[in-house]
């Protein structure tokens, strides 16, 4: 994270009454316009502002302004903190550069299509939208739905696939197993309880025929025809 000055333009007021910096110089510094510089100069701007020592808040240091004082091309530096403050976590929607924002409906429709088991509130935590847009997509009641392609929102760049999965997996963590389709094996549990006496014997290669029943059985069969009205 870059350092940033505190406080600009009370410091711009402080270095217009106390040093010989140009108007340029100040305003590079403290991220102003040279003319709103020469405004505070002219106390047309900034007042009732106190001015703020950069000097005795460490952001500066009285080198630095008697080198940009010699030479009016010079731009003052920052100087380094000591103390590293670590930047707070955000707590608010993930935020979405804009040159991002066009493919946010095509994210929520790859979403609602490969995912439904995400609840509105996840697909919002992923790719940084509303519910209501959610569900102007869910029932095609968008203004654009008639150009929305399905696009994985990790290929866009919209959400990691950290962040997706573990969304996918806090969905499906309350969800019963989908029941199995076709012919399926019998559980263990089952299979142990069994007698093997009740279970049919698969016929192998030793088991042959009996083939003296085979032909009793067939001349029974022949005898028990009747005969034909030409005999």
């Amino acid at each position: 994270m870059a350092t940033q000055l505190l406080m600009p333009k009370a410091t711009a007021v402080w270095l217009v009454d106390n040093t010989a910096l140009s108007f340029d110089q100040i305003a590079f510094f403290c991220h102003l316009h040279p003319l709103e510089v020469r405004a505070i100069a002219d106390g047309e701007a900034a007042q009732g502002i106190k001015g703020m020592d950069p000097v005795m808040n460490g952001q500066l240091t009285r080198d630095e302004i008697a080198r940009g004082e010699a030479d009016a091309n010079y731009r003052l530096k920052l100087n380094e903190p000591k103390v590293r403050v670590p930047e707070a976590k955000r707590r608010g929607g993930r935020y979405t550069p804009v040159s991002k924002r066009q493919d946010r409906p095509n994210a929520i429709l790859w979403l609602v299509r490969n995912h439904p088991e995400l609840k509105d509130a996840q697909i919002s935590r992923l790719v940084g939208t509303t519910k209501s847009t959610i569900e102007q997509i869910r029932n095609r009641s968008h203004w654009n739905s008639q150009n929305l392609t399905p696009m994985d929102p990790v290929t866009l760049g919209l959400a990691s696939q950290i962040d997706l999965d573990l969304e996918v997996q806090r969905a499906s963590s309350g969800r019963a197993p989908a029941a199995p389709v076709g012919d399926t094996l019998l559980p263990a549990a089952l299979t142990e309880r069994m007698s093997p006496d009740a279970a049919p014997k698969p016929r192998g290669e030793d088991d042959e025929l009996d083939a003296d029943a085979v032909f009793a059985k067939l001349s029974t069969l022949k005898r028990a025809e009747p005969e034909s009205d030409d005999e």
